[in-house]
């Protein structure tokens, strides 16, 4: 057994030697860098590879299989410490890490992430210039017309004429997440499925004006989830404690390591939010959230109970 053991450690660390990428291994800053962009890794021998792995795939599951579930809406405080993972970008030597708003903005960019929607109900998909262009905002000037009524070329003027306002991942406070707990009857314990998530941040329209609303934070879009697991895996969430880490935004939501607060859950009255039941009253709708999620975790324990 002892030997087995051994066996199995020296696997492990051979796996780890195979596709090792790390500044350790680098040949040059500006090489490292590009193999970061590209995904690439090098092995033990020095030869560049893809890094072509995949997010563990979701079982199937069938309805009749489901005795109880709960369509349950949080919302997630990235001002809150045990959140701040997903709202820090990295860009040093020795590691990059980017946002959670940051990886999902370059998935949808570049076309990997496709499912995105316009509400909560996946009804209503927009485009890629669509979302792209909720991001930002551009402004006209005078000075671009004079130009422009002069003859001069001002085709390339989005530095010279037009202003141009982009949404920041620091903007971005809030995260929303929508997801499913269902009670599996074949494996008898409670599960949890993320179905979507939105980000909370200025309206692009707003940025550079003064006007009373002008920092409210607005659903910039709704993305299904499952949809961009493939990109969300790709990206290390970074860990103060271990540098190295390389637990994925994937691997972190799936686990749910995040603190949130339920602001809505589905019932019979069209889904009402907690806000609409318990208006003008924080401290009721807190006490409220509390109450369904103690809810749902005790609904597991009670099953068993005859």
């Amino acid at each position: 057994m002892k030997l087995k053991n051994l066996g199995l450690i020296l696997l492990l660390f051979s796996f780890v030697g195979l596709e090792a990428q790390s500044v350790l291994n680098a040949k040059s800053p500006a090489d490292l860098r590009r193999m970061r962009e590209e995904n690439l890794k090098l092995n033990a021998k020095g030869d560049t590879i893809k890094d072509e792995s995949e997010p563990l795939p979701y079982g199937y599951i069938n309805e009749d299989d489901i005795l109880w579930s709960k369509v349950v809406w949080e919302v997630i405080d990235l001002n809150e410490k045990i959140n701040q993972p997903y709202y820090n970008s990295t860009n040093g030597i020795a590691y990059k890490t980017l946002s959670l708003f940051d990886a999902l903005k370059k998935g949808i960019e570049d076309g990997k992430i496709t499912e995105v929607y316009d509400d909560e109900y996946f009804e209503y998909k927009i485009t890629k210039d669509q979302a792209v262009n909720a991001l930002s905002r551009t402004d006209t000037t005078d000075y671009y017309y004079e130009q422009k009524e002069r003859g001069v070329d001002m085709s390339n003027a989005v530095d010279d004429g037009i202003n141009r306002f982009d949404i920041s991942s620091d903007k971005i406070k809030m995260i929303m997440v929508k997801g499913m707990w269902y009670v599996d009857r074949r494996i008898g314990e409670m599960q949890y499925r993320l179905l979507g998530l939105s980000v909370l941040g200025p309206d692009a329209q707003s940025i550079g004006r003064s006007f009373e609303g002008a920092d409210d934070f607005v659903n910039l879009f709704w993305i299904w989830y499952p949809d961009a697991r493939k990109v969300l895996h790709q990206y290390t969430v970074f860990d103060p404690k271990n540098a190295s880490s390389k637990i994925t935004y994937d691997d972190m939501l799936n686990a749910r390591r995040f603190n949130s607060i339920i602001y809505k859950t589905s019932d019979a009255l069209n889904n009402r939010s907690i806000e609409e039941y318990l208006p003008e009253d924080a401290v009721a709708q807190l006490e409220e959230s509390w109450r369904i999620k103690n809810n749902i975790l005790q609904k597991e324990n009670d099953m068993w109970n005859y």
